[in-house]
């Protein structure tokens, strides 16, 4: 049976409890293998607790003192209830020198300090104690993000300026650089903003006109690395003409923002847009000669296509391999029964083969087919082949790509291009 004997308002930092008629510190830190908080606690007497009522400061370097303990107990361990004890006396009833002293000697949570509103410059000069002087009850998570934000980038080398700051800001980056980026201008002081501004049109005149288009090869919502690299590249060139004095976190940004969002435009366009926009839409109407079409995987999941549908064969298609495709069926065939000819398309190797058919098998003789193969040149060079093949046929693909029948001849095209 446990009783609060002292609480503060903010609900992390540690209790005082009574159990058993002995006085306690409580605190909850860190998680057990289910990813339930862990709890400790440890002896403490009644000097101890007179001073945790009414000295703040001290309470919150003891906090940041056995945080380190609990982080060492992992999700299992027990509290080296010993080391949490010896630092008791030390931290709440010694003089502020001898408490500073003892911060060069152990690790404690200096983002724990800053939350609670420590003096950054004095926690770095070693003078914990006069850092807590401002210290608030409430905590300011943010404060200690920007902290270690801040840290990181030193480990790196990188130190901003305030412009560069404001950009990471406005793409909501400045904490966390994997967060995919945003707009958001209220971030950013009103002072510079304006500039702000100036260096995303920069980028946004850059990559006018650009796109980034999807790779269904890699699913529905996949988009192609290809595009965006371009894209990266040509921001990123224009970014630093236009503003050389920025560092390379605030121009990353910058780009990656401007391609996430060309990204996000491509993935809610329906797929006939999306094959419009990439200039490879395939003309079905009139002199078209695909009526039927026949889409297969490498698992022997096939669909049909009809002329007279509302979709393009190429939309139906692509859309067919966004939703089979994978590590382990990377082979989708389209076929034109009635014309006896087809394509294969070989994502693993980036290859295609044209299939027609030369001879129908008559009696008890096989068919003879034509075969012929061509490296393809990423996802684009995969749409193109589409598009003109569901325009045309196999005689329509001749103009695109060299095409080769020596089998041992396309192997070693294929080992000199991944050699490269």
């Amino acid at each position: 049976m446990s009783d609060v004997v002292f609480t503060r308002t903010s609900g992390w930092i540690p209790n005082v409890i009574r159990e058993d008629g002995e006085l306690k510190l409580t605190l909850g830190a860190g998680a057990d293998a289910n990813h339930e908080p862990r709890t400790f606690t440890f002896s403490i007497s009644e000097a101890h607790l007179a001073v945790i009522r009414e000295d703040l400061a001290r309470h919150l370097l003891l906090w940041s003192a056995v945080l380190p303990l609990c982080d060492a107990a992992g999700t299992r361990g027990r509290l080296d209830e010993n080391a949490a004890v010896a630092l008791l006396d030390p931290i709440l009833l010694a003089a502020q020198a001898d408490v500073d002293a003892l911060f060069q000697r152990i690790r404690w949570d200096r983002g724990r300090l800053i939350a609670h509103g420590a003096d950054i410059d004095l926690l770095g000069r070693g003078r914990v104690c006069a850092a807590m002087r401002a210290a608030t009850e409430t905590p300011d998570g943010k404060r200690a993000q920007e902290y270690h934000a801040g840290r990181r980038r030193a480990e790196r080398g990188t130190a901003l300026g305030p412009l560069d700051a404001a950009i990471l800001r406005y793409t909501g980056q400045y904490l966390h650089g994997a967060t995919v980026p945003r707009r958001l201008p209220d971030a950013v002081a009103p002072a510079l903003l304006p500039e702000v501004m100036r260096v995303i049109a920069t980028a946004e005149q850059a990559c006018a006109g650009m796109r980034i288009g999807r790779d269904p090869r890699r699913g529905n919502r996949a988009t192609d690395k290809r595009d965006w690299d371009r894209m990266e590249t040509t921001v990123d060139a224009a970014v630093r003409r236009a503003h050389p004095g920025l560092v390379d976190d605030a121009v990353g940004t910058v780009s990656f923002l401007m391609c996430s969002q060309a990204a996000n435009r491509s993935r809610s366009t329906p797929m006939e847009d999306d094959e419009e926009a990439a200039g490879h839409r395939a003309d079905l109407g009139g002199s078209a000669r695909k009526t039927t079409l026949s889409f297969t995987d490498d698992k022997g999941v096939e669909k049909k296509w009809l002329a007279d549908g509302p979709r393009t064969a190429a939309a139906e298609f692509w859309e067919f391999v966004g939703n089979r495709s994978a590590a382990d069926n990377e082979v989708f065939t389209i076929e034109d029964e009635e014309m006896g000819e087809g394509i294969q398309l070989h994502f693993y190797a980036d290859s295609i083969a044209r299939i027609t058919t030369l001879r129908e098998g008559e009696g008890r003789s096989d068919p003879e087919y034509r075969v012929e193969y061509s490296l393809v040149d990423g996802i684009g060079g995969y749409r193109k082949l589409v598009s003109a093949f569901v325009r045309g046929g196999y005689a329509a693909l001749e103009q695109h790509v060299p095409w080769m029948s020596d089998v041992a001849e396309f192997e070693r095209a294929r080992r000199r291009r991944d050699a490269r």
